[in-house]
Formats: structure tokens, sequence, C-alpha cells
């Protein structure tokens, strides 16, 4: 599509805008984007995906740039990207960069991804009930050694008793213990 303000180069942006209950479709370039002031591009004329994902981690930037306290800068020691420089790309300048913010990323990306900081993945359909069955373990195992800490021992010899049934299962379906 091209652009109808210039009608030259290819439209990068569809704006819709609805005033008074009427639908009005706007394909423009960034050029031209740019020079009517779209509230998108008003002082930024490279909006980028960076610039978007830098909002996700950075909802409050009037924090982040005039902090209430003063904080020593945490930076990257083989790059030497600060954790702000971050906030605003929205991009990391190598990988050693995951290490040095890892204490600062744990409620960024709980926040980004609803709360949930474990990977889960996917579990193939073949190989789904083995590993299911391992997942259900290890949590039983770990449910385990938390209540034998906390001193509730009849319920964690309940819990024991299906540790053993599940772990019966895996041997009788031939998986790996």
């Amino acid at each position: 599509m091209i652009c109808q303000e210039c009608h030259e180069r290819p439209a990068a942006l569809h704006f819709t805008k609805t005033v008074n209950g009427k639908m009005t479709e706007v394909y423009l370039c960034e050029h031209c984007a740019h020079e009517k002031g779209e509230h998108l591009f008003s002082g930024h004329p490279a909006f980028s995906l960076n610039n978007l994902l830098g909002g996700l981690f950075n909802p409050e930037p009037h924090f982040a740039t005039n902090p209430p306290f003063q904080e020593q800068e945490t930076h990257c020691e083989k790059c030497h990207m600060t954790f702000q420089q971050f906030l605003q790309s929205g991009k990391f300048g190598c990988a050693q960069c995951y290490k040095s913010f890892d204490s600062k990323l744990a409620s960024i990306l709980k926040r980004l991804h609803g709360g949930n900081t474990v990977h889960q993945g996917k579990i193939p359909a073949r190989m789904g009930g083995a590993l299911h069955l391992q997942k259900e373990l290890q949590e039983l195992r770990e449910k385990l050694q938390e209540m034998v800490t906390s001193e509730h021992f009849e319920q964690a010899a309940n819990v024991r008793d299906q540790i053993r049934a599940l772990e019966k299962k895996q041997l009788d379906e031939g998986g790996v213990q």
C-alpha cells in the first residue's frame, strides 16, 4: 500500500481513528507520520520495537530518570552497559548482561510473563505421560521434604505412599526412575 499523504513511499503505519462514531483509516509512511505529528512519532522519529520493549520494562520512567535516592548504577563487566541503558533500549549489549543484571530482572520478567518465572515448555504428545509422571514425582518429593522439615509426619507419610505408588507405576510402564 502507498502512503495516502505523499503518494510516493510505501505506507508503514496504519491509523484507525473513530470520531463521533465514524471510523477513518489512514495509511502513512514514517516520514509523513512524523511530519503530521502523529502522537507515536512526536519527538521520536525512530520509534521501534525496542522503544516499546523499553516502555514495558520501565513503566514508570519518571522514577527511573529521577530516582528518589542515589543508587550506584549496575553495569555489565564485559560491555559496560548500564541497567538504565538496558531499560531504555530493551536490548542487552552482550550475553554477560544476563548475569550482571540478574537480580533486577526477576521483577521485570515476572511482570511481563504474568507472574510466571519458571519456563515450563511444551511436552510432545508421544512422551507426555512419562514426563508428566516425572514432574509429578519431583513435586511430591519437594512437598515431602517440606513436610518433614515442618514436622508434619502423618501428611509426609501419605505423600511418601503417593511417591511409592507413582514410582511403581513408572517402573511398570518401563520408565526410568
